[in-house]
């Protein structure tokens, strides 16, 4: 019996966050702690010829000025730079040498005793440049993209279907730059002790990521540096790889042999990773029945020029749509930029948008209605490698978010739905993410008083982790939630993968059944060397811990209380660890799925959008706590709103320089731009991806939100528009 999971559990690290007791990276305090201010590079490509730090070094309370030609030493080897999730390439090394790779590229760290005089101190730093010519737009270089490997094999003939299709679609959708901007800034707190160890408090996905990272860069011993991260303000992927400024607070610490912090202005950040800008080319063939013939998709996307990332755009209409020919491709365009990096959903926010955008264009061509459409070309099977699901029940989906937005009430026709002075349009769009899973391990230690602490190197970027993890160890343990104590986010804590790609909830609540079990185990033995013990002849596989007891699964009356057990064993604590790994399975696709119906209100004379409802029906397994579960769908919509209408990266390709880098010019949604959310879990028993049946949820949410609004946009105005974010010249144009 569950008296956690699946229930609306408030989070068990809430107080600390709303009291303050919560401490992120910048916060934590040292004894003789300095703060460093970095120095930017202004212009995108070159060298550095001189730099000259005699000025900054003259203000008083400055300590030191660190740069390429008196730094500590670095690792000169790149696999040294790599992380668990760099891509192909060569990582960007900060202050390694002379070399520009991009605008906004940190040069130097200066070093004082409080933040403003090191802020203060960097603007007197004087830097001569070599400048080398450079090119920062994708689009004046979209004819040299080069073709990565191919994400799916490619099915029969799609452009010779595609050419001979009865109805058929093609068009680019254009998905500009798109910067991370969590509440909290990057930042790191480097603490130098007298024994020369590090510990670290770095923002971060994953802190033994970031651990193995700063070993390799700093050639230092594992038991010489720790990192820490016990709270995230939000990072949505751009905490996945180590950030700059760990380096250089870690370079700082490493010369001063004192604590430094590094916390970047919100201008830095997007000198960062982000959603790179992609040109998705979609083609579309039908029959007159709306059944699929072909179906293309082309994404071109920016990298950097010493890095290849990328992510799959192109494949997605192979896990959501039946058609017999297929081809699907990525490119790259290398560019004068820093290398782009995970964003929520990455590849499906981008990809799905176009993909459910041409759905939506083909079911106008077809004069069909856009569910229907999508209810003919559904795929009960993955085609790229003809597979069945572990579940599925997108048609659930379907049926139940039409039903709660009143679908059936639609007029088809462009701007023929009207409220008062606005245009009303209603659009839909599927949504379709991953579900996967990753080894994790989780040490459980139990004490006599009938405590537990759960502890594991998992991060907990606000998506949950912490309540998670205390709800499956409760129920596992059957101990209240409130004896169940959480540690996370420390890189000396059993192993974890960073936390990213929803797979962190699936993977570590599993990770605690199995050290659990570990820990019925060792208390069954003890329970039956009790005299006239009720379990004297039980197995453990037949024994349940419940209500502080160890009981018969059969009669629950038949039972040692935990404290007993310990108490005769002569036993304090009861410490086991556990590895979990999940088995391969190579029979079934893994996934979650949503449909999404938006409701937009649209002033004609003004163009201004207003998105006014929003339902989201969502299935992805078992959900552990809906309360936490219905805020993540809830923030991938917001976000989903700010990508269709708000979000965009503006470059000046002139001097390869972003011009919007705030939170001021780069716009995302507030209070006033959000309204009705409805959200819908629709049941999905799922026996074969895992013992709980859980899938994720944190990248769910954002998928086919700006398509569904982009269709409701074009169902309101009769305006289609491919470039994004719709803002309100482009409905005026």
């Amino acid at each position: 019996m569950n008296a956690y999971i699946g229930t609306p559990t408030s989070r068990v690290d809430g107080r600390a966050k709303v009291t303050g007791a919560a401490k992120y990276a910048g916060e934590f305090p040292a004894d003789g702690l300095v703060h460093g201010f970095v120095v930017e590079a202004t212009i995108s490509r070159g060298r550095i010829a001189r730099i000259d730090t005699s000025a900054a070094l003259r203000v008083k309370s400055v300590l030191d000025v660190l740069t390429h030609a008196n730094r500590p030493p670095l690792a000169d080897k790149d696999e040294a730079w790599k992380d668990e999730v760099a891509p192909e390439g060569s990582p960007f090394r900060p202050l390694y040498d002379d070399t520009i790779k991009f605008n906004g590229q940190p040069i130097a760290l200066v070093v004082a005793e409080d933040w403003e005089t090191a802020k203060f101190a960097a603007t007197l730093v004087r830097v001569e440049y070599e400048q080398q010519e450079f090119v920062t737009d994708l689009e004046s270089e979209h004819g040299r993209a080069a073709e990565m490997d191919k994400p799916h094999k490619p099915r029969g003939d799609a452009a010779g279907a595609l050419a001979g299709a009865a109805v058929r679609h093609e068009a680019d959708y254009v998905i500009p730059t798109e910067h991370h901007n969590p509440m909290e800034l990057y930042a790191t707190t480097a603490v130098w002790d007298s024994n020369g160890k590090l510990t670290v408090y770095d923002k971060t996905q994953g802190v033994q990521n970031v651990h193995k990272f700063l070993c390799g860069v700093f050639d230092k011993k594992p038991d010489d540096i720790r990192v820490v991260s016990p709270y995230v303000g939000g990072a949505f992927g751009s905490g996945l790889r180590p950030q700059y400024q760990v380096v250089l607070a870690t370079l700082g610490a490493i010369a001063l042999k004192r604590p430094v912090r590094v916390v970047l202005t919100r201008r830095q950040m997007y000198g960062l990773g982000y959603r790179p800008m992609t040109i998705e080319r979609v083609g579309l063939g039908a029959k007159p029945d709306g059944t699929l013939d072909a179906a293309t998709h082309e994404a071109t996307a920016i990298t950097s020029r010493y890095e290849d990332f990328s992510r799959n755009d192109a494949g997605w209409a192979d896990q959501l749509y039946r058609s017999p020919n297929t081809r699907f491709t990525h490119k790259l365009v290398r560019l004068d930029l820093p290398t782009p990096c995970d964003m929520r959903a990455p590849g499906a926010a981008s990809g799905v948008c176009a993909l459910e955008c041409a759905m939506d264009e083909l079911a106008v061509a077809l004069k069909l209605d856009p569910v229907e459409l999508r209810l003919k070309c559904y795929s009960d099977r993955d085609q790229s490698e003809n597979l069945p699901y572990t579940s599925k029940q997108l048609r659930e989906c379907y049926a139940r978010g039409a039903d709660a937005f009143g679908w059936s009430r639609r007029n088809p026709a462009p701007r023929s739905m009207c409220d008062g002075k606005e245009l009303v349009g209603w659009g839909m769009a599927t949504g379709v993410w991953e579900a996967l899973q990753m080894p994790v391990a989780v040490r459980i230690v139990l004490t006599s008083n009938g405590h537990a602490e759960v502890s594991c190197a998992a991060s907990d970027i606000g998506t949950g982790t912490y309540t998670i993890v205390a709800q499956v160890a409760a129920d596992a343990l059957g101990l209240p939630i409130e004896n169940i104590s959480v540690r996370l986010a420390d890189s000396t804590l059993p192993q974890a993968p960073v936390e990213g790609g929803s797979w962190m909830a699936a993977s570590s609540a599993h990770a605690v059944l199995a050290a659990a079990e570990e820990v019925r185990k060792e208390l069954v033995r003890l329970a039956k060397k009790m005299h006239g013990s009720p379990l004297g002849d039980a197995e453990a596989a037949d024994t349940v811990l419940i209500d502080g007891s160890i009981a018969r699964t059969s009669d629950n009356s038949r039972a040692v209380s935990i404290a007993d057990a310990m108490r005769h064993g002569n036993v304090e604590r009861i410490e086991k660890e556990k590895l979990n790994q999940f088995d391969e399975d190579k029979k079934h696709a893994r996934n979650t799925h949503s449909a999404v119906f938006a409701e937009v209100k649209v002033d004609e004379q003004l163009g201004v959008i207003r998105v006014t409802r929003m339902v989201s029906a969502v299935a992805a397994g078992r959900i552990l706590n809906t309360k936490t579960g219905r805020s993540q769908i809830m923030g991938g919509v917001v976000w989903g709103i700010g990508m269709a209408l708000h979000e965009e990266t503006v470059m000046d390709h002139r001097f390869g320089r972003i011009m919007n880098a705030n939170i001021a010019e780069y716009h995302i949604p507030v209070n006033a731009d959000v309204h009705d959310i409805d959200v819908i879990f629709v049941d999905e028993p799922d026996a074969h991806i895992n013992a709980l049946g859980v899938k994720g949820l944190g990248e769910i949410g954002i998928v086919g939100v700006p398509a569904a609004i982009a269709n409701a946009v074009y169902h309101a105005t009769g305006k289609r528009i491919r470039r994004f974010p719709i803002t309100l010249d482009k409905l005026l144009d």
